[in-house]
């Protein structure tokens, strides 16, 4: 049992570094929406759509990366998904048109992310049982400390050598990293000499039949129609209000603390209080969130705003894997979790580019930022629903 468990915190720190290079470097998008904006004359809808089209890819390939990883191993997924991410990265740099943006980012970020994170995910689940909700969350806090750590980070690059020099060099960066470290992945304790748990659970199809998935399903749609809405607009709406360009970025990056306070902290807690009440839990709390972001205009206040939804935020991505796997085993557990996430992915492709839309009709995010916390209202009363008996 000790070499087991050993193994399977390296495959958690892969993982990690996996959900850090991914998303990290996805989350910068929005330090770099002033100068796309600027130099291809390009309204704020349309910019915000390159995001868009990523997220919607990356959550969206799951449904296919998942059976993949099941049959052929996350590891080879996950390190093709990196070098995808920094081939993007790289070929946006050097992109003459917006449209040749939506392509390289949106294409290259999109199917990196989508090629790694389910795979990464569902074979973490693979190594832990009672301790999952811990190992989950640890595992997905890469996403926290990449929004904290790259948003600045990028800033800085683009400062120092333009925006197009810097998505060259987070694009050699995340090839580097990301393939290096995924490496480590390993599907499961079998899969190194040692004793596994047999696999147990509902199959794919029937997964997706039961009522359980259905109403997990439509929480997980609603909610994120506004869920990335302030991974794009925040930045456009601080420096809107005021705020220079390097506090917009540190305010993202106080999304990545809260975030990563959220997954390393509420993922144990998820463990103890119960993984569906503390799910129905995370939405309310993204939506008082939000609702809190529609009053907040100076750097203190937004703040606030991003250190509360970075934590709920991050508890719900920490705690959506370990539901699934137990409502529904680990038997094909990254198909289930692949499928369950293209939900996310509708709502990501139209959330923040309704948004953007939202505001160059009107002049003012307070609508988009009130729908949003009012979609994870609705997602907080579907959650509700899923542990009761029909």
């Amino acid at each position: 049992m000790g070499p087991r468990v050993c193994y399977g915190w390296v495959v958690v720190a892969a993982a990690f570094a996996v959900c850090f290079v991914g998303f990290g470097c996805a989350y910068t998008f929005s330090a770099f929406v002033p100068a796309l904006q600027r130099d291809f004359e390009a309204s704020r809808g349309s910019v915000s759509l390159v995001f868009s089209l990523a997220g919607f890819l990356y959550f969206s390939l799951g449904v296919v990366s998942g059976p993949l990883a099941d049959r052929w191993g996350a590891r080879r997924l996950a390190m093709l998904g990196m070098l995808l991410v920094g081939g993007g990265l790289a070929l946006a740099g050097v992109a003459h048109s917006l449209h040749a943006v939506y392509a390289a980012y949106g294409l290259g970020v999109g199917l990196g992310i989508g090629c790694a994170y389910v795979p990464a995910l569902g074979a973490v689940q693979r190594w832990f049982t009672k301790r999952r909700g811990v190992a989950s969350g640890l595992a997905v806090s890469g996403i926290g400390v990449g929004t904290l750590v790259m948003p600045p980070l990028a800033t800085a690059l683009i400062d120092a050598l333009g925006w197009r020099s810097a998505y060259l060099a987070l694009g050699c960066g995340a090839a580097v990293v990301g393939i290096g470290m995924a490496w480590f992945i390993a599907d499961d304790p079998a899969g190194k000499g040692m004793g596994a748990d047999v696999p147990s659970g509902m199959p794919l199809r029937e997964a997706v039949r039961s009522r359980q998935f259905a109403l997990l399903y439509a929480a997980c749609l609603v909610c994120s129609f506004g869920v990335f809405v302030p991974f794009v607009h925040l930045v456009p709406y601080a420096l809107d209000h005021g705020i220079g360009q390097k506090n917009a970025a540190y305010l993202l990056g106080t999304i990545g603390i809260g975030s990563t306070l959220g997954r390393f902290f509420l993922g144990g807690l998820a463990d103890k209080v119960g993984r569906l009440a503390f799910l129905l839990a995370m939405f309310a709390g993204m939506a008082v969130a939000l609702a809190v972001w529609a009053a907040s205009t100076g750097f203190v206040a937004l703040a606030g705003f991003a250190l509360l939804f970075g934590l709920f935020y991050g508890g719900w991505v920490a705690v959506m894997p370990p539901v699934v796997t137990d409502l529904f085993g680990n038997r094909q557990v990254g198909s289930i979790i692949g499928v369950l996430y293209t939900s996310v992915a509708v709502g990501t492709l139209l959330g923040p580019a309704a948004a953007g839309y939202m505001f160059d009709a009107s002049r003012s995010y307070t609508l988009p930022i009130l729908a949003s916390a009012a979609v994870n209202v609705a997602a907080a009363g579907i959650a509700a629903l899923v542990g009761k008996r029909p």
